[in-house]
């Protein structure tokens, strides 16, 4: 007797890129801190308050422009001058990172054997595109969404509905992957299965159904 497979749980994922397949390097900007006499993570406390990320999320300026408002930032609460907090800054625009292979790997996989279309999602820079061309990860999704092409940043509902769009399929057929609780949270309530992303193998976990349910 032949039994049927399970129907597919999602027919497209929609997945974020920093810290789900891309990685930074947080050594070189922590050294720098401790030499200031700072606690690792007040550059970072700076740079990503709203106020100051969101032009750079938006495309309103350039990463070059962001270190410099991350410089003044420094100085207009007094916790370094300007020409102390520059070299801060310039670390953490320009700390190294690396694509996470497993993931990359899985997410290979959802194109060549499963055929699903695979959406990138991320709140990002203009250099976006770059980047992933330097991680050789320019061919890795059908579409890429940038919050700084589009001027719209998660978890705001109207970047994942161009996600959507590009993906072809129903919101409520989509898997979300974000390591951000937010933008799962605003994911779930669109209608969408989600994954709030720890580590490879959760993200393995959700995706394995599809590898093993029936061809498109």
């Amino acid at each position: 007797m032949t039994t049927n497979p399970p129907p597919r749980p999602f027919d497209a994922v929609l997945c974020d890129i920093d810290n789900v397949i891309r990685h930074y390097d947080p050594a070189p900007l922590a050294a720098l801190e401790r030499a200031a006499g700072l606690a690792e993570g007040t550059t970072a406390r700076i740079a990503f308050a709203p106020e100051v990320d969101q032009p750079l999320l938006l495309g309103a300026i350039t990463p070059r422009e962001w270190a410099a408002s991350i410089t003044v930032e420094f100085a207009r609460q007094g916790v370094l001058d300007e020409a102390a907090a520059r070299p801060l800054a310039a670390a953490l625009v320009g700390s190294p990172f690396a694509a996470d292979q497993a993931v990359v790997g899985l997410l290979r996989r959802i194109r060549a054997e499963a055929g699903l279309p695979l959406v990138l999602v991320s709140n990002a820079s203009v250099d976006l595109e770059d980047d992933l061309t330097a991680l050789g990860l320019a061919d890795l999704a059908d579409h890429v969404v940038s919050s700084a092409r589009v001027g719209l940043a998660k978890p705001d509902p109207r970047i994942y509905a161009v996600a959507v769009d590009l993906a072809g399929v129903a919101a409520e057929r989509c898997l979300f992957v974000d390591d951000t609780r937010e933008n799962v949270d605003a994911a779930l309530a669109l209608g969408m299965s989600a994954l709030h992303y720890r580590e490879p193998g959760g993200l393995h976990a959700v995706l394995e159904p599809v590898f093993c349910g029936p061809p498109r």
